[in-house]
C-alpha cells in the first residue's frame, strides 16, 4: 500500500471543517495545500505530532488556525515552505525558528503574532522570502536579524539605521507601517533590483531624495503613501519602469511632471498638488487617475479622451467648465468629480458606460433633467448627484439599479412624486457584505473619501465603507405626492432623508420593517395622519425627525423613540395635532380620526371665510366701478391688493382695497 504523500485542496472545494483528528493519518505527507479550502476553515490547533520528519510545504493559509507558532510548527526542521498567512495564530516567534535552516519561504501575516522578532531568524541563511505585515510586533529589528540573509528577494519588513549598507538586493520589499522615518531611509538607494517597494505608513517626513528615479528605475510598483513628504514630485520620473504609483495623503506640491511611459495607475490624492492638469498626459496605457483633494485648477484637458480610463477621479479640487465629451470609453467604472464647479448637462457620453459602478458628480453646477438612459447604468453602486441644478422628474426606470447602495439627489431643483416599485433597489434590501476575496487595499474604491449627510452631521466613508452606508436622500427638492409603500422593503437602508419637500398623505405603515435604518429624517413636508405604531420597531435609530408636518394622534410608545425625544425634543415639533404622555398632552376622544376632524374643521373656516369675505368682495368690486369713473375725471386713487391663503385646501382668495388720494395735478 502506497502511503498519501501529497494532499492539495484549493478553495472551492465544499467539504466541512477538519480539526486534529482529521490529519493525524496524514504524518507522511511531504506536500500538504489547504489554502482557504473549506466551507468553515481547518479548526485545528496544532498538526499531529509525528514521528516522520518528511514535510516540505505547509500551505494552510486563510483558514481558522488557533494555537501559537510553536503549535504549528513542532520539530518540522524539514520545511522549506511554510505558508500560515490569515489565521488567527497567536503568541511569539520561537526562538528555535533558526533552526529551521531549510526553508526558503516563510509566510506569517495577517496574524495575531506578538512580542520581539528572535534575532535567532537571521540562521535562516536560505531564506528568499519573509513576509511579517499586518500583526502586533514590536520592539526594533536591526542588522543583526540580517547578518545571514544574504539571498534575501522579497517581501521584507525591517527598520534599520540610516547609515546601513545591506547584504542582499531585495527584488520586492514590503515595510507597510513600519516606523523608517522621519528621514527617507538612505539604505533603499542600493536596492537597484526593486521592482516592488511599500513603505507606506512608515512616518517619513522628508523630501524625495535625488537618487529616487534612479535607484527605483526597475521598479513598477511603488506606494509611498501615508507619510509627510514635501516638496514636489522627484525628477526625471519620466526614465522609470513604473506602472503603479500610490502617493497619496502626502504634502507633495507643485504641479506634475512627465510621467513614467508604462504607468496604468496614477494615485496621488489628499496632497498640495496644483496648476492646471497636464495637457497631454503622454501615457497611452494609463487607466487609472485619482487626483483627488489638490488645488488643480482650469478644465479637464481633450487629451483624456484618448485615454481608455477605468477610473477617473478629481474631486474636491477647483476645477471648472464642461466636461469633455468625447470619451468613447465603455469600460469606465469609476467616475468622481464632485466639489468642483463644473457645468453642463448630465454628461452624454456616460450612455455607453455600461459598467458604471460609481458616479459621483455632487457639488457642481450641472443642471437640467435626469436622462432616461440613467436606469440602463445596470452595474451602478453609488450615484451621489447632490448641490446641482438638476430639475424635472426622477427618471421611473431608476428602480432598475438592482445593484445600487447610495443614491443621493439632495439639493436640487427636482419634482414630481417619488418612482414606485422601489423593491427593484435590491442591492438595498439587505446589508452590504464585502467578498472575502476582494484585494481591499489597491482597489479603485480605496482612495475615495465619500462624505454621507447622515445623523445630522457629514461624515466620510473611504473605500468599501461607502456600500455599507445604504442611503437614499431626496431631502431639498420639490418633491411632491405620498411616500410609497414599497419603500419599506428596503430593510438594508441605514439612512433616509426626504426632508424639505412637498410630500402629502400619510407615512408608510410597515415603516418598522426597515430594521437597519440609523438616521430617518422626514422633516418640513405636508405628511398627515398618524404615526404608525411600527416605528416603534426601529431599535437602531439614532436620530428620528418628524417635524413640521401635519402629523397629528396618539404618538407610538417605546424606550428607543423616548431616548430619542430626551435626546431631541424638537423631533415632533410643528405637528399641533400630536398628543400622549412624552408630550404631557392628553389625547381627545376623536383622536383616532384626526385627520378628518382637521380636515372638516378647515373646510368649515373655509367656507365661512370665504362667505364672509365674498360679501365685502363684492362691495369693493362695485366701488371699483366708481374708481375708474372718478378717473376719467383724472382723480387719483390708490389701490391696494390683499390675498388670504388657505394652507389647508390650497386655496388663494384675493381683495382689493380702494383708497382716495389726492387730486392729480394736470397741465
Amino acid at each position: 500500500m502506497v502511503s498519501l504523500q501529497e494532499l492539495s485542496l484549493t478553495q472551492g472545494n465544499n467539504m466541512m471543517s477538519m480539526d486534529s483528528a482529521d490529519l493525524k493519518n496524514l504524518c507522511n505527507l511531504r506536500f500538504l495545500y489547504l489554502d482557504t479550502t473549506f466551507s468553515y476553515g481547518i479548526k485545528a490547533q496544532r498538526l499531529p505530532q509525528c514521528s516522520s520528519n518528511r514535510l516540505q510545504e505547509l500551505h494552510l493559509m486563510g483558514n481558522q488556525l488557533t494555537g501559537t507558532l510553536a503549535d504549528w510548527m513542532g520539530h518540522r526542521t524539514s520545511l522549506v515552505i511554510l505558508h500560515l498567512s490569515l489565521n488567527n495564530i497567536t503568541g511569539p516567534i520561537p526562538e528555535f525558528i533558526g533552526q529551521f535552516t531549510n526553508l526558503k519561504s516563510l509566510h506569517l501575516s495577517g496574524n495575531h503574532l506578538t512580542g520581539h522578532v528572535p534575532s535567532e531568524i537571521g540562521f535562516l541563511t536560505n531564506l528568499t522570502l519573509l513576509d511579517l505585515t499586518d500583526n502586533h510586533l514590536d520592539g526594533l529589528i536591526t542588522e543583526e536579524h540580517f547578518h545571514g540573509l544574504k539571498s534575501l528577494e522579497n517581501q521584507l519588513e525591517i527598520v534599520v539605521g540610516s547609515e546601513w549598507v545591506p547584504p542582499f538586493r531585495l527584488q520586492e520589499a514590503c515595510l507597510a507601517s513600519c516606523q523608517m522615518g522621519p528621514l527617507f531611509p538612505a539604505w533603499l538607494k542600493w536596492q537597484v533590483d526593486l521592482t516592488y517597494l511599500d513603505i507606506s505608513s512608515t512616518g517619513i517626513n522628508d523630501t524625495f531624495p535625488d537618487w529616487f528615479s534612479s535607484a527605483f528605475s526597475k521598479a513598477t510598483f511603488l506606494d509611498i503613501s501615508n507619510n509627510r513628504i514635501s516638496g514636489t514630485l522627484p525628477k526625471n520620473m519620466g526614465n522609470m519602469s513604473l506602472e503603479l504609483l500610490y502617493f497619496g495623503s502626502n504634502n507633495i506640491s507643485g504641479g506634475i511632471p512627465q510621467l513614467p511611459r508604462n504607468l496604468s495607475t496614477l494615485d496621488i490624492p489628499i496632497n498640495s498638488l496644483s496648476g492646471p492638469l497636464p495637457s497631454n498626459f503622454g501615457v497611452p496605457g494609463l487607466s487609472r487617475i485619482h487626483l483627488s483633494s489638490n488645488y488643480f485648477t482650469g478644465q479637464i484637458p481633450v487629451s483624456v479622451c484618448g485615454l481608455n480610463l477605468y477610473s477617473l477621479v478629481l474631486a474636491n479640487n477647483l476645477l471648472e467648465g464642461e466636461i469633455p465629451q468625447c470619451f468613447e470609453t465603455s469600460d469606465m467604472s469609476i467616475l468622481s468629480l464632485s466639489n468642483n464647479s463644473f457645468s453642463g448637462k448630465f454628461p452624454p457620453f456616460l450612455e455607453s458606460c455600461t459598467e458604471l459602478s460609481y458616479l459621483d458628480l455632487a457639488s457642481n453646477r450641472f443642471s437640467g433633467t435626469l436622462p432616461m438612459w440613467i436606469g440602463n447604468l445596470w452595474e451602478l453602486q453609488v450615484l451621489r448627484l447632490s448641490n446641482n441644478m438638476f430639475y424635472g422628474h426622477i427618471p421611473n426606470n431608476i428602480t432598475s439599479l438592482k445593484k445600487l447602495y447610495h443614491l443621493n439627489l439632495a439639493a436640487n431643483r427636482i419634482s414630481g412624486t417619488i418612482p414606485h416599485h422601489l423593491s427593484n433597489l435590491t442591492a438595498m434590501t439587505t446589508p452590504f457584505v464585502l467578498d472575502p476575496g476582494t484585494i481591499i487595499k489597491f482597489s479603485p474604491l480605496s482612495s475615495i473619501d465619500m462624505p454621507v449627510v447622515i445623523k445630522r452631521q457629514e461624515l466620510k466613508y473611504r473605500g468599501y465603507g461607502v456600500l455599507e452606508i445604504s442611503s437614499i436622500d431626496f431631502s431639498c427638492n420639490y418633491l411632491n405626492g405620498k411616500i410609497p409603500e414599497e419603500i419599506t422593503s428596503l430593510e438594508g437602508l441605514i439612512n433616509l432623508n426626504l426632508s424639505w419637500n412637498q410630500l402629502n398623505g400619510g407615512l408608510p405603515n410597515k415603516i418598522g420593517d426597515m430594521h437597519t435604518l440609523e438616521s430617518l429624517d422626514i422633516s418640513n413636508n405636508n405628511i398627515s395622519g398618524e404615526i404608525p405604531s411600527s416605528v416603534s420597531n426601529l431599535t437602531y435609530l439614532s436620530i428620528l425627525d418628524l417635524s413640521y408636518n401635519h402629523l397629528a394622534g396618539r404618538i407610538p410608545s417605546g424606550s428607543q423613540l423616548d431616548t430619542l425625544y430626551m435626546e431631541n425634543p424638537a423631533m415632533y415639533s410643528g405637528n399641533i395635532g400630536l398628543c400622549g404622555p412624552i408630550l404631557h398632552k392628553n389625547c381627545s376622544v376623536n383622536s383616532n380620526a384626526p385627520e378628518h376632524y382637521h380636515q372638516q374643521r378647515s373646510e368649515e373656516l373655509s367656507e365661512s371665510m370665504l362667505f364672509t369675505y365674498f360679501g365685502l368682495g363684492s362691495g369693493f368690486v362695485a366701488g371699483l366701478w366708481v374708481v375708474f369713473i372718478a378717473l376719467l375725471f383724472k382723480k387719483a386713487w390708490r389701490i391696494a391688493y390683499f390675498r388670504f391663503f388657505d394652507k389647508v385646501n390650497d386655496k388663494a382668495y384675493v381683495f382689493i382695497v380702494v383708497t382716495w388720494g389726492r387730486l392729480a395735478r394736470t397741465r
